[in-house]
């Protein structure tokens, strides 16, 4: 099974927004925020994402890319 890769630090570098004014924006604690960025987590609430879609102005596809040939195991 392939991989879901977060890409929100480059979202974010192309915006050039911080995590704290991110955060800020979001609504979202800066530890969450951080642990997203680094790929970190498990699962994203569509509302999270929804949130974070609004304040950098993006869509879901240019945060999440999908990699088929990644494999755990």
């Amino acid at each position: 099974m392939g991989k879901i890769i977060l890409r929100l630090d480059r979202v974010m570098a192309d915006r050039k927004i911080s995590l704290k004014e991110l955060s800020e924006k979001v609504g979202v604690s800066n530890v969450n925020l951080s642990k997203m960025k680094t790929g970190k987590i498990s699962a994203i609430r569509f509302s999270t994402l929804a949130a974070i879609c609004d304040a950098l102005n993006c869509q879901p596809g240019d945060i999440l890319e999908y990699d088929a040939d990644d494999m755990d195991e």
